[in-house]
């Protein structure tokens, strides 16, 4: 039986938050935290992490991915202006960032 073919799937890296008063509270001082640069972008080949995504971030989204190469969306009736997309951010309590994640052509 042929598979159908999955979607391309577009991220981009939005924006950064950083919580400098939680980090001074909860958070030993550490050198190196994050890669990602805002507008950086990565696209998901059949709903797989993309080469140099974080993997951190990825398993933040890996399932909105997923159901976007596979051609679901709408999540949560109607969320997004574009059915066809999400905004996810990466589970960095201190700095997390903010990813749009969209179907591509």
């Amino acid at each position: 039986m042929p598979s159908c073919p999955m979607n391309k799937v577009r991220i981009t890296a939005i924006r950064q938050t950083v919580y400098t008063d939680l980090m001074a509270k909860y958070e030993n001082p550490i050198e190196h935290t994050c890669d990602v640069r805002e507008g950086q972008q990565w696209v998901s080949i059949d709903g797989q992490r993309p080469k140099g995504m974080c993997l951190s971030a990825w398993s933040s989204m890996r399932e909105f991915v997923e159901s976007l190469a596979k051609g679901e969306g709408n999540f949560f009736d109607g969320w997004m202006k574009n059915p066809m997309s999400a905004m996810i951010s990466c589970n960095d309590g201190f700095r997390p960032f903010s990813f749009y994640i969209e179907v591509v052509e």
